[in-house]
């Protein structure tokens, strides 16, 4: 993997993680049902013509091959397919998250949505796919970290925390639905379809439970912007582009940076602290992430 490779990586996290912090600002002025419906549509629109760049790249690198190999039709009926389902599940897991936001730190958030590297093999054992011992240890050292990180001394979850672990058995889902049809048709077509399907679902509460006014989306435009522009569209193409020839045993590892710069984000931006007992969470709850990640045994 190139110095390219790993910066445009290292870049996308960093984007990834310091947008809870926009997450968290753009409450300020607007409702979670509105900030999701307004960032996925701004994201859907900028990757529009991030897949038109994309087309022109991948014709470059792979020539005419590729074209041979896919049937248009049927990759379309994927990309549509796909993008409702994925957008199903990110409409949902992002409102879990947007709502959680506004009742915990961004640093919690960005370790407890993290956990959806942990889920994904778990929930993959439904779909007849093993998980070793080395996952389950990365279990038992999440819940580890989730307890000294959330758990107060009644033994119970904050509100905000219960909101974004949802939001993370949501997101593993999610993942694993994009597993399905990532193979079967162009990503970034349904990453776009799925931006849109979010924003569109999710004006559906913003309009029942909220009272969106342009004065207050213009107010939140940097947040929003933010999350929309970077998070969505430049951080997910920085992404698919890196990956091509990524080992992505590296490239998860350094994406999963995401989660410590959430934290950093809280604390230099919006002055949010942790405790002494909460750190160990995080550094715990890294610790699985990291485990669940390395690579197993070749069969693995």
């Amino acid at each position: 993997m190139t110095g390219k490779n790993t910066l445009m990586l290292f870049l996308t996290a960093f984007i990834w993680g310091t947008a809870f912090v926009a997450q968290s600002v753009g409450m300020d002025y607007i409702g979670p049902f509105t900030f999701t419906c307004v960032r996925s549509l701004i994201g859907g629109i900028f990757l529009i013509p991030c897949i038109c760049f994309l087309d022109k790249w991948r014709a470059k690198n792979d020539g005419a091959e590729r074209q041979k190999k896919v049937d248009r039709k049927e990759e379309k009926k994927n990309v549509i397919l796909g993008g409702i389902c994925c957008g199903l599940a990110l409409c949902v897991a992002s409102n879990l998250q947007q709502i959680g936001i506004q009742y915990t730190t961004v640093g919690k958030a960005g370790f407890i949505t993290a956990l959806y590297i942990v889920l994904v093999p778990i929930f993959g054992i439904f779909l007849k796919k093993k998980a070793g011992v080395r996952i389950w240890i990365s279990v038992a050292i999440s819940v580890a970290g989730l307890y000294l990180l959330c758990i107060t001394d009644k033994l119970v979850l904050a509100k905000g925390d219960i909101l974004v672990l949802l939001c993370a058995v949501v997101f593993t889902i999610h993942i694993l639905v994009i597993d399905y049809f990532s193979p079967k048709a162009d990503g970034v077509r349904i990453a776009c379809t799925q931006f849109f399907i979010t924003g569109v679902l999710s004006a559906i509460p913003m309009f029942l439970f909220e009272t969106p006014r342009l004065s207050d989306i213009f107010a939140a435009a940097v947040p929003v912007l933010y999350a929309g522009v970077l998070s969505s569209g430049v951080a997910y193409t920085l992404q698919i582009v890196a990956q091509k020839d990524a080992d992505p045993t590296v490239a998860s590892l350094i994406l999963s940076l995401e989660s410590v710069f959430s934290v950093l984000g809280g604390w230099v931006i919006l002055g949010q602290k942790l405790s002494i007992r909460e750190i160990a969470g995080c550094i715990l709850m890294f610790s699985a992430i990291i485990l669940a990640q390395l690579p197993g045994n070749k069969e693995a």
